[in-house]
């Protein structure tokens, strides 16, 4: 399957269900399971836009005086929600399908 520019979420959702199609796993506990792991999708997008943003450490501010740099907190959260599409994928006992992503600017894929 070829696709340009980014990585479509319609595209990741319609491969998921029909790997579920394929092991015969239909029930709408499995389909649920998919659209938890889309939520979880768009909530680790949001968090790899923040990074980017951002940067890894932000700058903060108390208003007493105090400030600094820290690290920012959207990389320790999109570990946790990457390891917990993991778990809802082997539930599902399925694998992401390689999706080839034909762009000749690379910048522009978010992979």
């Amino acid at each position: 399957m070829k696709q340009s520019g980014k990585i479509n979420r319609n595209t990741i959702k319609n491969d998921l269900k029909e790997q579920l199609k394929k092991n015969g796993n239909t029930s709408r506990y499995y389909l649920d399971l998919i659209e938890d792991y889309m939520r979880l999708w768009d909530t680790k997008n949001s968090l790899y836009k923040d990074i980017e943003e951002r940067g890894v450490t932000c700058y903060w501010c108390n208003g007493g005086g105090q400030e600094g740099y820290k690290q920012n907190d959207s990389i320790a959260a999109a570990l946790k929600v990457n390891a917990q599409m993991l778990k809802i994928l082997d539930s599902l006992g399925i694998k992401p399908s390689l999706v080839v992503v034909d762009n000749e600017d690379d910048e522009d894929i978010d992979l």
